[in-house]
């Protein structure tokens, strides 16, 4: 089963990152949280958004020649960044950014299946606390 982890970083924030049964990451948090009831918050807000994508297929690509009318929020997108990678970003409802992938895909059929992969496995994931000391 895919699991987030909570770290804190050296600052004394806190991040996420939702890891797959085979140990790839599969998204990162794409900001820090100053407390870690705020990082959790986040994590729910995945779950949350996810869902609904899901439900409504709400995935943009931006990677295309042609663009589609723009998606509201939430809302998965795809786009190549300046190496010439797909990757992909989750938007929550207020249009904030949730997630990101950590590393690129050669391939936008592997960023689509990441994307489809945080939107089957985020929910009922076991959130692990590395924050404690055991």
């Amino acid at each position: 089963m895919d699991k987030f982890y909570i770290e804190k970083t050296p600052s004394g924030c806190f991040n996420f990152s939702l890891i797959a049964t085979n140990k790839e990451k599969i998204c990162v948090s794409s900001q820090v949280y100053k407390s870690k009831d705020s990082c959790k918050k986040a994590i729910a807000s995945v779950i949350k958004n996810s869902k609904r994508c899901i439900e409504e297929n709400r995935i943009e690509d931006l990677t295309l020649q042609k663009k589609a009318e723009p998606l509201g929020f939430p809302k998965y997108e795809i786009y190549l960044d300046k190496a010439g990678l797909y990757r992909f970003r989750l938007f929550a409802t207020n249009g904030e950014n949730l997630a990101i992938c950590e590393e690129g895909y050669k391939s936008k059929s592997g960023c689509v299946n990441g994307v489809r992969s945080v939107m089957a496995t985020s929910d009922g994931s076991e959130i692990i606390d590395n924050t404690v000391t055991k």
